[in-house]
């Protein structure tokens, strides 16, 4: 999947090089949201996630991109954000996936968390490739 953006409206592109550009990822997808019309829980759940996801792609993958914008498919809006890195890579997506399980110091519910608050979900990655997390929330 990859995010069907409007044809209307390119994508944004965000540096995620430091802990300071988690705020503008957030930020952008609060007024992307808030755009689309998404609900404040439905906005709540699409920054929760972006943000989680924004953090992942610097701490595990040393930094990368997100893109992000307004999106639209079979007469439906929402907001996608698809974050990309060129770290590590991930070697056992199912168990990344299982909640509880941090290859780091966290709680283990960055990938599964933020999995369950948006509507689709892609993770593409592979040992020595680095990661691509695409994420949509659709507006009800």
């Amino acid at each position: 999947m990859t995010a069907p953006w409007t044809a209307d409206e390119e994508p944004q592109v965000y540096a995620v090089e430091r802990s300071g550009d988690l705020v503008h990822v957030r930020q952008a997808i609060r007024a992307l949201a808030q755009r689309c019309g998404l609900s404040l829980v439905d906005q709540t759940k699409m920054i929760t996630a972006a943000s989680e996801l924004a953090r992942n792609t610097l701490t595990y993958g040393g930094g990368g991109t997100v893109r992000a914008g307004l999106v639209s498919a079979n007469s439906r809006r929402g907001v996608g954000a698809v974050f990309e890195d060129t770290g590590p890579g991930i070697p056992d997506v199912e168990q990344a996936m299982t909640d509880g399980w941090t290859s780091g110091g966290g709680l283990g519910l960055g990938l599964s968390g933020a999995k369950r608050l948006v509507d689709d979900f892609k993770l593409r990655t592979a040992p020595g490739e680095g990661t691509a997390v695409t994420i949509i929330k659709w507006a009800r």
